[in-house]
């Protein structure tokens, strides 16, 4: 018995040694070989949106995969973009946009969503 649990542990370690890792943007192959959401952050900003936003707006997240069947995928991706203001991520987050539902102070509050849309936003006003 006490050898089993070693071995658990011991996978268990070398999991979250290879999460830590790995750089952020890689790809993580499940199972059936398929990709799953990268969810690993670097900075604060990056984890808020990774944690509140991240389900969707992630690699193979709902919201990227619908953005990229009727645009070029590369504008998909949030976090890739360049051309993302702070106010227009703010309106489009509290009013909802397309199939993207609003989303309520209670979910985010207005301090949390400033930070995100900066984050997206990568110094744009």
């Amino acid at each position: 018995m006490r050898a089993i649990l070693f071995i658990a542990a011991s996978m268990f370690a070398a999991s979250i040694a290879y999460g830590q890792s790995k750089p952020a943007g890689t790809e993580i192959k499940n199972a059936t070989g398929g990709v799953m959401q990268d969810r690993s952050s670097h900075t604060p900003p990056e984890a808020l949106f990774v944690e509140k936003c991240g389900m969707c707006h992630r690699q193979m997240g709902m919201g990227t995969v619908i953005l990229a069947r009727r645009m070029d995928p590369a504008v998909a991706m949030l976090e890739q973009r360049k051309d993302l203001m702070q106010d227009y991520v703010i309106q489009a987050a509290r009013t909802g946009i397309g199939n993207m539902p609003r989303i309520s102070r209670g979910e985010v509050s207005d301090a949390e969503l400033k930070v995100i849309a900066a984050y997206l936003s990568k110094g744009s006003k």
